[in-house]
């Protein structure tokens, strides 16, 4: 039975651990071109990250995402990744990454007991996708992507944030790549969280319903009741494996039956993407080396202040200051 059940009788199951603010890309709608990171004293250790993985399995949590900022750029990621695969308890272990870094790490991850992965990828297009990134290299993701597919995940998935304007014209292309592929992606609507660079987000929203139309334009989707304990809602296509999902935390909003806490790089415990209702875990984590009961009654406490609901709006209004490399989505 788990112990992490909010004020409004949601039961947290699953964590996003943050475990580097840094990224070797530089995306339009997670950061500026020129950001100051955390000094690495403000950052959690891979023991502190072990140990608060460990508490959190204790307490009921089944899933783990392992989060950036770009985790692949961590040193020492597979040192975590494969203490946290061990955790007994722990039903699905999974990591978000730009895919720049698989071709090196794909295997090794595999091996530590990472079972799935979500790979960023807005565009087919190499300029396009440099504009978006401003450092990113496709080809280097299009090889990672097929490295971690060689290496044995149980799915890979592609996440797709679609800007009016800029992407939305390959909606289609990214599920004919999808299904050549043999991977799952999902389509995101953007979150106002951080000053968007490069764009106006009142005029560059997508919406969920929208990209369905244009894909149903060519594939029939079936709606489907699998889920990965995470916001996507997924279809299916009949003659494909591959799996669409919609995260629509603006036209279809999940509040209501959210099961995620997220921990930020520097420990900050946030009940919520969209608030900034937090508990300084790091502090208990460093008065208390050793204290594994006092950090869990920590969590166990925060609980109560987990908010109903974000109320994110698509005006172009900054609901969060804080940019989406600081809690990895």
């Amino acid at each position: 039975m788990s112990a992490l059940v909010d004020g409004f009788g949601r039961t947290v199951r699953y964590l996003r651990l943050s475990v580097t603010d840094r990224c070797d890309f530089r995306c339009v709608y997670c950061m500026a071109e020129e950001m100051t990171f955390l000094p690495r004293a403000q950052v959690l250790t891979l023991e502190e990250m072990a140990t608060l993985c460990r508490a959190f399995v204790e307490l009921g949590v089944e899933k783990i995402r392992l989060t950036g900022g770009e985790p692949l750029v961590k040193r020492g990621i597979e040192t975590l990744v494969g203490e946290v695969g061990a955790l007994p308890g722990l039903r699905d272990f999974a990591m978000t990454t730009n895919g720049a870094g698989l071709v090196r790490h794909a295997r090794a991850l595999r091996e530590g007991g990472l079972k799935r992965l979500n790979v960023s990828l807005d565009t087919l297009d190499p300029a396009r996708f440099r504009a978006l990134t401003r450092t990113g290299d496709l080809a280097r993701v299009i090889d990672g992507i097929r490295a971690a597919r060689e290496a044995g995940f149980e799915r890979i998935k592609l996440n797709a944030v679609i800007l009016k304007g800029h992407n939305d014209d390959e909606v289609l292309d990214l599920v004919a790549f999808a299904r050549t592929e043999g991977v799952d992606i999902s389509f995101i609507e953007e979150m106002p969280l951080g000053q968007a660079i490069g764009h106006d987000r009142a005029t560059t929203f997508c919406g969920s319903d929208e990209v369905r139309g244009i894909i149903e334009s060519r594939h029939a989707l079936v709606p489907t009741t699998e889920t990965t304990l995470g916001p996507s809602r997924y279809y299916r296509m009949a003659d494909s494996e591959s799996r669409i999902g919609f995260i629509s935390p603006h036209s279809h909003n999940f509040c209501d039956a959210c099961n995620r806490v997220r921990v930020t790089a520097e420990g900050r415990l946030l009940l919520c993407l969209g608030n900034e209702h937090s508990v300084d875990l790091r502090a208990v984590l460093r008065r208390h080396p050793g204290d594994t009961e006092r950090l869990k009654a920590t969590i166990v406490a925060a609980m109560t202040r987990k908010p109903e609901r974000h109320h994110f709006t698509t005006d172009g209004e900054v609901q969060v200051v804080r940019f989406m490399n600081m809690t990895g989505g």
